[in-house]
């Protein structure tokens, strides 16, 4: 292995991104290195299904070993059943990206490993990489778009922004312009922990109703500010270069659509994501990778 920090590769997954996810799988086996495991965190009712992609390097994790047993998974009515919702009596109903983003935190009181590198399930590694590259001197990079808040404050981010404020007991007031919100970051392990003894602290109250009482929240704008603003950069480096190209919005895709968000890569980019809810021929990608 690469390097000398121990590094897992964490991906939160579902049914319906089960193709998406093998081909992830399928092209992290050709290209990337310097990581010890790869964890699918999946819900219960998934799990027997991503069981089909363990290998002895790819683990199934099962969030029901990650979250409290308060939290519950149930066909959702309101789509006629399609899809789940979780349940509980302490906060208000969570949707699927909700309890994803509460399994990347989560899973760091789990892990061995020093580095957690997240990377959604609709990533397709087109390159080598080399999981290294997540450290310097010691100390692990941090995606941080300096100003990138400005360019979103359509999209909820400033909400979410708020909401991690909050639940880290930030001053009032006390705004952000960073955006740090991508696929294919890094996160210290112990940092993480660090950070949800402090939400506990501040909160007088088990870290997942803090950060969830409002559902407008997002992990990695927690993750960032409270390395920022609570531990003033520690133990991190910042970089506003994304590994991964990502296409958040956009209609059906292609084999030219497809070729063209490939064409529109950064030299330094390693991988490309499209949205799940982004209806994508897969076929031009799996040709691409041979």
């Amino acid at each position: 292995m690469a390097g000398e920090h121990s590094t897992a590769i964490v991906t939160p997954s579902y049914a319906g991104d089960f193709d998406r996810c093998r081909l992830l799988c399928e092209t992290m086996d050709r290209f990337v290195t310097g990581h010890k495991r790869h964890y699918l965190l999946v819900a219960g009712h998934d799990v027997e299904r991503f069981r089909t992609l363990e290998t002895n390097r790819r683990v199934v994790v099962d969030e029901r070993d990650l979250l409290p047993s308060w939290l519950h998974a149930v066909r959702d009515p309101t789509v006629f059943f399609r899809r789940h919702v979780w349940l509980s009596t302490r906060l208000a109903p969570l949707r699927g990206w909700h309890v994803q983003q509460l399994r990347r935190i989560a899973f760091a009181e789990k892990a061995e490993e020093e580095t957690l590198v997240y990377c959604d399930s609709d990533v397709v590694f087109l390159k080598p990489f080399d999981c290294s590259a997540f450290w310097q001197d010691g100390q692990v990079r941090l995606y941080r778009r300096n100003g990138g808040m400005n360019s979103l404050v359509d999209l909820g981010h400033r909400d979410w922004s708020a909401n991690a404020a909050r639940a880290l007991g930030l001053p009032a007031g006390q705004e952000t312009e960073h955006d740090y919100i991508t696929t294919l970051i890094s996160w210290r392990r112990d940092t993480v922990v660090r950070m949800l003894r402090h939400v506990e602290k501040v909160n007088g109250t088990p870290w997942i109703r803090a950060v969830a009482a409002d559902r407008r929240f997002s992990e990695c704008i927690l993750y960032g500010r409270y390395v920022d603003e609570v531990l003033a950069g520690e133990g991190h480096f910042h970089d506003d270069r994304a590994l991964c190209h990502v296409l958040w919005f956009g209609s059906e895709l292609d084999a030219v659509g497809v070729e063209d968000v490939v064409a529109r890569m950064q030299p330094y980019q390693v991988a490309i994501g499209i949205q799940s809810f982004i209806e994508t021929d897969l076929e031009p990608l799996r040709r691409m990778i041979g």
